[in-house]
């Protein structure tokens, strides 16, 4: 029998997530309770971390604020978060990025992901033709050379 505790958390959980990890730069867009009157505040930034899993995931998110680095950690599952838009994918080696905290200025930034259209393996049905690419044998471009200068005597 599943535990009762996990069962609630199961029915918290949102569905409607992008998928982000550290280094991704994302837009989070937050409620913000001032008295009687509500608003969406944007924050947004490099993710340093995630951590946690289930109902208790949070992620933090990092961006500099007049030349002052700014911190903010959100709760993922939470219902004040309306939505999470991902910017740009990092291309980073690490699950935390507590490095980008000594930096400042361009130093900070973090190198995004190039994307690449996959190639599949040599052999694959649904492969594109060879002619295509470069690198397989038989495709090769065909590349003008310039004319050779003629020696004058």
């Amino acid at each position: 029998m599943p535990n009762p505790i996990e069962l609630l958390e199961q029915r918290q959980l949102r569905s409607d997530l992008p998928r982000f990890k550290a280094g991704d730069t994302v837009r989070v867009h937050f409620q913000v309770i001032e008295g009687t009157r509500r608003r969406v505040q944007v924050f947004e930034g490099i993710v340093i971390k995630r951590q946690g899993s289930g109902a208790r995931e949070t992620f933090t998110v990092r961006k500099q604020s007049f030349g002052v680095g700014v911190e903010r950690t959100f709760p993922l599952h939470s219902p004040k978060i309306e939505k999470i838009e991902v910017q740009a994918i990092g291309d980073v080696n690490r699950a935390k990025l507590y490095y980008l905290r000594e930096k400042v200025g361009k130093k900070a930034r973090v190198r995004e992901q190039q994307h690449v259209a996959p190639v599949s393996s040599p052999g694959v049905a649904d492969a594109e033709p060879a002619e295509d690419h470069p690198e397989v044998e038989g495709g090769e471009e065909q590349v003008a050379e310039a004319p050779a200068e003629e020696e004058r005597s």
